[in-house]
């Protein structure tokens, strides 16, 4: 399979994930730039966001579908956060998952960008250890 005949179905799937991934990133930087003024975890992080990329983003675009999203409203667990620290796990969580569509579903036509997406999900695992520890620390 390649880029040039996928799905629909499966550039919606490459555009949520992308866009799960990137926003979980960009909340947990945003709180280690702004909360904790933390410029090496702020760096690593904004980082890991610029590298979760794809190239035809008009695809992308042209198949996205989020008005008809079966699961667009707001689950009950998604409004369960009791602190920050539940703020920060629930977003690594939500990249890391996406990273991990994105390895997988990758692996169909371009390996290069599967290893990327498993690099980042790596990554995702050892700065939430850190951040978390970080965040612990400062309480």
């Amino acid at each position: 399979m390649t880029r040039e005949n996928l799905s629909p179905e499966l550039y919606r799937v490459i555009d949520a994930n992308l866009n799960r991934l990137k926003e979980g990133v960009r909340v947990v930087e945003d709180l280690m730039r702004y909360l904790h003024n933390n410029k090496e975890l702020s760096k690593k992080l904004k980082n890991l966001r610029h590298l979760s990329r794809y190239e035809n983003i008009d695809a992308l675009l042209k198949h996205r579908d989020s008005i008809n999203d079966v699961l667009r409203p707001t689950s009950e667990s998604e409004l369960n956060r009791t602190d920050l620290k539940s703020i920060i796990i629930a977003n690594f969580k939500r990249a890391q998952e996406s990273s991990r569509v994105l390895e997988e579903l990758f692996k169909l036509y371009d390996a290069k960008d599967s290893e990327k997406f498993k690099h980042i999900r790596y990554e995702l695992y050892d700065l939430e250890k850190e951040v978390i520890k970080l965040t612990s620390n400062s309480k």
